[in-house]
């Protein structure tokens, strides 16, 4: 069975993923292509063409397109809590009443006119809908490799209606056990705060969480925001989580926070840097949604995790590596899974394999996540002689050592190798790498390569027969997508990966999934005597990381950098 996985339907984070008898063959986000980040308003033409390209399919051959977005009935109590909960907005309530599905009608419309692009007929090819939030239960579950039960955790903005979803797997089945409902979101009131302290909605978040560290939570009372209970939680909308009327609006854009919420806390931050009261504000928040998520975790799901050692967990909110170190400290947690693609983006992955296991599939579990488009030493020369400007170039005979010994030297090296990464996190294929014990190195990157926040963290990259010295744990992270306490005689050797409170977020590197990353490592730990690579994407701020030698190209002549790897091809600058 052939599937091919769209996600776009929210209008951000468009992609596409192909599952062939249940085996995901590749995955790309359509930014990554467009150049265009998060590509809102996208639907994902070019990384579709890419999944087909990449299996050797024609587009007759897909059997099913699965789209991560349905049909909510009237029966269902979410448009009835939508209708309720906002109440102050007449013409919203009433539209969830009468036409609640309007945005499945449309979004129906668009896919069938993407699958008339790919040249997907409609006549042979069926269109799945699958809920929203079934599509990041599956996206973490299926594609675990969990056996038996495990509790699943789903909390994003929202999708159709549902904000928050917990349940269980068994035997490949997702069954659900509660659903929380818009406006009672906590993605969305993490987002509200996000626009708050001057950072975008859908991009910023992980800056209020590398921005908390440094705050105290409990310096401002931010309690009112929301009410919760065990089993319960209902966000305030005199302050976020609003629509209409009720936002706060500046210079004609309108926020997801009200005018009360500045008139209590102050104006919005601007700016780069990290100042008093923001980072209190941040901390607060990030406060709050541990709080929040550690005790409905606890009420819907702890008694599956205590009995059975195991939680899959996605949505956007899954990529809060300080929350999951959090989770991954619960009495009774053996293994947390993290979909790597956490966001909307996986929802392409999560609507694929629904229907791929709901088909007879049996999914086999991900390995890693380089699904994107891969390059020869021959295109990465052709690119190079092409481009328009002078640089050299040489091909190397062991790439990875005399990579390390560059790094080693002080230089960050661009890295672009092997096929790219799906997900928002560069893991080796398409990133820039420096050695974390040369000081000030982050610096560097940050003002001179990135152009971004300066106090922004680096996250490590280490070989596995050392993560458990440095992280204290056997947990598995090869995802970046939790943060550990590092060792106290560790911070000190490699401080430029240790962020404000002791931890990092670490990806632990195996020879089996990345051994050209991993030989650079060992290269690293011959020379230096830790196998640890600072490790960052391969992007400029406000860009999406790089997809092609064209693009890593564009990238290296715009900073600062000096020495950009592709494969075996070392290219400089004159």
């Amino acid at each position: 069975m052939k599937i091919l996985g769209i996600s776009g339907m929210v209008f951000h984070d468009a992609s596409a993923a192909l599952v062939i008898d249940g085996e995901v063959v590749a995955a790309a986000e359509e930014e990554r292509f467009i150049r265009d980040k998060h590509a809102k308003g996208c639907f994902p033409l070019e990384a579709a063409r890419f999944c087909m390209r990449q299996a050797g399919i024609a587009p007759g051959d897909v059997d099913v397109v699965a789209m991560p977005y349905a049909k909510i009935p009237l029966t269902s109590p979410a448009r009835w809590h939508y209708a309720k909960r906002y109440w102050y907005a007449p013409d919203r309530a009433l539209m969830a009443l009468f036409a609640g599905n309007r945005r499945f009608y449309r979004n129906e419309r668009m896919v069938r006119q993407l699958m008339d692009g790919l040249g997907i007929g409609r006549d042979k090819t069926a269109l799945v809908p699958v809920e929203h939030h079934l599509a990041h239960a599956s996206s973490a579950y299926h594609l675990s490799g969990f056996e038996g039960k495990c509790a699943i955790v789903g909390i994003d903005g929202k999708g159709e209606y549902a904000t928050t979803f917990f349940g269980y797997g068994e035997n490949g089945r997702i069954h659900k056990i509660k659903e929380f409902y818009d406006p009672d979101s906590l993605g969305g009131l993490y987002a509200a705060i996000t626009e708050y302290l001057g950072f975008e909605m859908l991009d910023g978040e992980f800056k209020v969480m590398g921005m908390a560290p440094y705050g105290d939570p409990h310096k401002h009372d931010l309690s009112r925001l929301i009410k919760y209970s065990k089993s319960n939680f209902e966000v305030n909308t005199r302050y976020t989580n609003v629509v209409g009327l009720r936002r706060y609006k500046e210079n004609g854009k309108g926020y997801f926070f009200s005018p009360r919420l500045i008139d209590w806390l102050g104006p919005r931050r601007r700016g780069d840097q990290i100042d008093d009261p923001y980072i209190d504000y941040a901390a607060g928040i990030q406060q709050i949604l541990e709080d929040v998520v550690l005790e409905l975790i606890e009420y819907y799901v702890g008694d599956i995790i205590r009995n059975t050692g195991k939680l899959c967990f996605a949505g956007g909110v899954a990529l809060n590596v300080k929350l999951n170190q959090k989770i991954i400290d619960m009495q009774g947690l053996e293994e947390l899974f993290v979909q790597p693609a956490a966001g909307d983006a996986g929802t392409a992955l999560g609507a694929a394999t629904y229907v791929a296991h709901e088909r007879g599939d049996r999914v086999k579990k991900m390995e890693h996540v380089y699904l994107g488009p891969g390059y020869t030493n021959e295109e990465c020369v052709t690119a190079t002689e092409t481009c328009g400007e002078k640089l050299t170039w040489r091909t190397l005979d062991n790439t990875p050592a005399e990579t390390a010994k560059i790094l080693v030297q002080g230089h960050p090296v661009s890295w672009f190798q092997g096929r790219m990464e799906f997900g928002p996190r560069a893991l080796g294929n398409r990133s820039i790498l420096a050695d974390p014990g040369i000081p000030k190195i982050a610096d560097r990157i940050n003002l001179q390569i990135k152009y971004r926040e300066r106090w922004r963290p680096f996250c490590p990259s280490m070989i596995d027969t050392m993560a458990s010295e440095i992280i204290q744990t056997g947990h598995p992270s090869p995802y970046m997508t939790f943060a550990f306490n590092v060792a106290e005689e560790w911070r000190h050797r490699i401080p430029e990966v240790v962020h404000e409170d002791g931890t990092a977020r670490t990806q632990i590197v195996d020879r089996k999934t990345n051994p050209r990353y991993y030989a650079l490592l060992q290269e690293l730990q011959k020379l230096k005597g830790y196998g640890v690579c600072l490790n960052t994407s391969l992007n400029r701020r406000g860009e999406p990381m790089v997809c092609s030698p064209a693009d890593a190209l564009s990238m290296f002549l715009g900073s600062d950098l000096e020495y950009l790897v592709m494969e075996d091809i070392l290219v400089t600058k004159i």
